[in-house]
C-alpha cells in the first residue's frame, strides 16, 4: 500500500529521532510547518519540556507580516525563537528540522536563527 507524503514525513522524523535528543545543555529546535502557518520549538527531550516556542500564530510576529505562509514568515519565527532562546539562556541547540527537507521556509527559519545568534 502506498504512503501518503505526511506518513513518509513522519517515518523519516522517526528515524531521525532515534539519533538526536535535546539536552539541558543543547536542547532541540524543532520545526513544525502546516500549510497555514509554521512553528519552532526549543524543547528539552531529558525533562520533556517545552523551553521557548514562536510561530506565526503569534500576534506579536503576524500583525507585520502579508502572508504567514511564506519564507519572510518563516524568516520572522526564526529570529523570534532566536531571540527567545537567547533571553533564556540558551545559545547551542540541535535542529530537527521534522522530516521536512531543508529546503524553503525550514531552511529560511533555520538561516534566520542562525544569524540571530543560535549555533547548530
Amino acid at each position: 500500500m502506498a504512503r501518503s507524503k505526511d506518513d513518509a514525513r513522519r517515518a523519516r522524523h522517526v528515524r531521525l529521532r532515534k539519533k538526536i535528543s535535546g539536552t539541558q545543555e543543547r536542547p532541540r529546535l524543532l520545526v513544525r510547518r502546516t500549510l497555514h502557518h509554521i512553528y519552532a520549538t526549543v524543547v528539552d527531550d531529558a525533562r520533556g519540556h517545552t523551553l521557548v516556542a514562536a510561530s506565526t500564530l503569534d500576534k506579536s510576529l503576524a500583525e507585520p507580516l502579508q502572508s504567514k505562509t511564506n519564507v519572510d514568515a518563516a524568516k520572522a519565527v526564526g529570529a523570534a525563537i532566536a531571540s527567545k532562546a537567547k533571553a533564556a539562556g540558551i545559545t547551542d541547540v540541535i535542529f530537527d528540522r521534522g522530516g521536512y527537507k531543508y529546503h524553503g521556509r525550514v531552511r529560511a527559519l533555520a538561516d534566520a536563527a542562525r544569524e540571530a545568534g543560535l549555533n547548530f
